[in-house]
């Protein structure tokens, strides 16, 4: 069974997955479980709606294993249905973990059911499920490692065998699974068809052998990233239509933090794509923007240390010119993006709040109240339209934002406490001085300590 997206739910089942996410980002756990269980019973291959349900119960549990746990006794009577009747089984696997959402007996159960209904996905997510709540348990982790070879996922694997030989490094299976893995993932990416052929067999030269180990660690050398470029450069000149081999230059770049470099063959590696590729072209402008805070950061340091001296006044002066080339290449960035996906609301969000922090306040409204549609920046757009509204005086509007924003948060938070602080201001601005003391209060309840409330609650008296 292949694994469903929301796109492939009816659309009564969509609505719901947005009330679930929307109950989520407001930390109503209980109630996120309880919308995603009925369609989870529907289209059990619906893998997001089933990670969102195994975070809410984290979230609600804590993680940790309830003092008298039932799972024990679940998992006894679920085992035989297993093979049985694999689809009623995942129904009560997924009803039975709501109280102990990380019980490794449950979820290996969850595992054999889900292969036994073709759902290799769902069961790696039930072994990861299991690993995430014993993080330094490597019989697990040998068992998903193996689990990603089989299905096809040699990354994973990898990533896996590496975390391992770092917990024990003379680990002999791991030290060879790391090499198996970094050979598959290689035929991988790499589009190699003979998939049969052993790590020594597909490199018999050593010096391969040992630049495709030093791409496997995740902790590498000066000199190591020195020898893996000159490798990369020479087959990039062999093939310079490459796009991984690139990506994988440009990578290396930045993990020298040669933040030149590696905008250079992220524009490269982009270009290749005809700028089809957002996570390329993403990640040349935001190391853009990276240089231009470390320059930022360097001068701003200077100019603290060395006050007075007539580099830290030149320091000073190239400053403000400085931040004005880093905010316009953020809106740039953030437009273009825009401009490329219309639809996308949270690039519409990222465009408004660029332009809250240029002050062009009329121009982010649209891109906000866009935005708001998007349960996951929601609440964050309607204070952004807030303070927009405000800026320009429009008072009522503003109240009105500021409030439905507050009432969708049930408990005070800090962004229900930040909302409703800018929710007194404004009725202050109103001349609404009762509504004003009224939200200050509602924070003086829980956090006495918060801004400047307790001055002017107290000095209201």
């Amino acid at each position: 069974m292949a694994v469903k997206t929301e796109k492939d739910l009816p659309e009564f089942h969509q609505a719901t997955w947005l009330k679930a996410m929307s109950a989520m980002q407001l930390k109503n756990y209980g109630y996120t479980v309880q919308l995603l269980q009925p369609v989870l019973k529907s289209h059990p291959e619906f893998l997001d709606g089933r990670k969102l349900v195994r975070q809410a119960e984290i979230a609600k549990t804590g993680g940790k294993a309830p003092f008298l746990s039932t799972a024990s006794i679940a998992a006894m009577k679920i085992q035989s249905t297993v093979k049985k009747d694999p689809l009623a089984a995942l129904k009560a696997i997924e009803k039975a973990l709501e109280g102990d959402p990380r019980n490794a007996q449950l979820n290996q159960l969850l595992k054999e059911a889900a292969m036994a209904v073709k759902m290799p996905e769902t069961a790696a997510f039930a072994l990861e499920t299991i690993l995430d709540g014993a993080p330094k348990d490597t019989k697990l982790m040998h068992e998903l490692a193996r689990f990603y070879m089989e299905s096809g996922s040699p990354e994973k694997a990898l990533a896996l065998y590496q975390r391992i030989t770092g917990i024990s490094p003379n680990d002999l299976a791991a030290i060879k699974g790391t090499k198996d893995a970094a050979a598959s993932n290689s035929m991988q990416k790499g589009g190699w068809d003979k998939a049969e052929t052993s790590y020594r067999d597909l490199i018999k030269d050593k010096d391969q052998a040992v630049a495709l180990e030093q791409q496997s660690r995740v902790v590498r050398s000066e000199e190591m990233l020195d020898n893996l470029l000159v490798e990369l450069h020479a087959k990039a000149e062999a093939e310079p239509g490459g796009v991984d081999t690139a990506r994988r230059i440009a990578e290396l770049y930045e993990q020298k933090e040669d933040f030149e470099n590696a905008v250079n063959w992220f524009n490269y590696a982009a270009a290749l794509t005809n700028n089809s590729d957002a996570a390329l072209v993403r990640k040349a402008s935001d190391l853009q923007i990276k240089q231009f805070e470390a320059a930022i950061s360097s001068r701003d340091e200077y100019v603290a240390a060395h006050s007075g001296t007539p580099e830290a006044e030149q320091y000073a002066a190239e400053l403000a010119d400085l931040r004005a080339q880093r905010d316009g290449l953020r809106f740039e960035a953030a437009r273009r993006r825009v401009e490329q996906n219309p639809t996308d609301l949270q690039f519409r969000f990222e465009l408004g709040e660029i332009l809250v922090a240029m002050e062009k306040w009329q121009e982010a409204i649209p891109e906000l109240q866009k935005a708001r549609q998007n349960p996951n920046v929601r609440l964050r757009a309607m204070t952004l339209l807030g303070k927009c509204f405000t800026s320009r005086s429009m008072f009522d509007l503003a109240a009105k934002t500021l409030a439905d924003a507050a009432g969708e948060i049930t408990a005070m938070d800090s962004l229900k406490k930040e909302i409703t602080y800018s929710l007194a201001l404004v009725y202050e601005r109103m001349d609404q001085k009762e509504k004003a003391l009224d939200c200050l209060k509602q924070i003086y309840e829980v956090d006495y300590g918060y801004r400047d409330v307790a001055a002017r609650v107290e000095g209201s008296y």
